[in-house]
């Protein structure tokens, strides 16, 4: 870990610290809510404000998952663009587990109100129309192939199991990635994941 990424994760681990009894709502830095603002993005704060929520949670999921299936990346950000709302940048290195990560996105979305799809009538409902998500779907789709063949159900259960227990690793990254005006390093995310 380089000098300044030291100073980033002492800076997130401080601020996580004094914020550890506010909801993720009430720790969103001011830059997020901002920008989404700005861009025309949100009508209002309110909205803004959980708008970078869902995004952080929705980035911290491919980040840990990427952690979890070995992969590496360049950093993780929740800065919203004209084609994102966030990114992980440069995952290289997931093996034949890629699919994992890019089903992380809308998992870690649903770990954060426990709203897990139950039955696999409803998850086989849900699939078809879980399209529009910056490649994610496409990809999932297609990395799935290997070990599932067609079967998306089978895989998003398997994605299931594997990310469930890592709910805490994506919740601190969420945080950290709320708190923190600018993108995380990989070296700073691995540490905040490891911090849970």
């Amino acid at each position: 870990m380089t000098p300044a990424e030291t100073r980033t994760l002492a800076a997130i681990q401080a601020e996580l610290a004094r914020l550890a009894r506010y909801d993720d709502e009430s720790v969103v830095h001011h830059a997020w809510i901002r920008q989404r603002y700005d861009r025309g993005a949100a009508a209002s704060y309110a909205p803004a404000r959980t708008m970078a929520v869902r995004t952080a949670w929705h980035e911290a999921g491919h980040a840990v998952a990427a952690l979890a299936v070995g992969a590496r990346f360049s950093s993780a950000s929740i800065r919203h663009g004209p084609a994102s709302q966030g990114r992980v940048h440069a995952i290289e290195g997931s093996g034949d587990r890629g699919f994992v990560i890019d089903a992380a996105g809308q998992l870690a979305e649903r770990l954060r109100d426990w709203s897990l799809l139950a039955g696999d009538d409803e998850l086989r409902a849900w699939l078809p129309a879980w399209r529009a998500d910056g490649g994610d779907a496409r990809r999932f789709r297609t990395g799935i192939a290997a070990r599932f063949g067609g079967d998306e159900v089978a895989a998003w259960r398997y994605c299931e199991q594997a990310l469930t227990p890592l709910r805490p690793r994506i919740r601190q990254v969420a945080r950290a990635l709320l708190v923190h005006p600018r993108y995380l390093p990989y070296a700073v995310v691995t540490a905040v994941a490891d911090s849970a």
